[in-house]
């Protein structure tokens, strides 16, 4: 799994590139505090090599709460700049720090 963050110079915006290797998935999407933990609003789309990816537009300055969903399964991002732990999912979050 792979975070790759882009700061844009004309707007505090980052476009963040979210990349999970997940051959066998049928569906992956990341969910988070940027879009209301909507399976639907952030799909990934399964590339070629079996990886899926997406990109995100989300404010700088911000940290944001997020996991990937691999077919129904809640998967942390290895890689995440930390983790926060959720009464809510009895289970940490990662946190992307922007």
């Amino acid at each position: 799994m792979a975070i790759k963050k882009q700061f844009l110079k004309s707007k505090p915006v980052c476009k963040v590139t979210f990349t999970v290797p997940a051959e066998d998935a049928k569906k992956v999407a990341v969910v988070g505090s940027f879009n209301e933990w909507s399976e639907k609003a952030t799909p990934l789309k399964k590339l070629k090599n079996g990886s899926f990816k997406g990109t995100v537009d989300l404010d700088a300055g911000n940290s944001y709460e997020f996991r990937y969903v691999v077919d129904g399964n809640y998967i942390n991002e290895e890689e995440a700049d930390a983790f926060a732990w959720s009464d809510f999912a009895g289970a940490d979050n990662s946190v992307l720090n922007l």
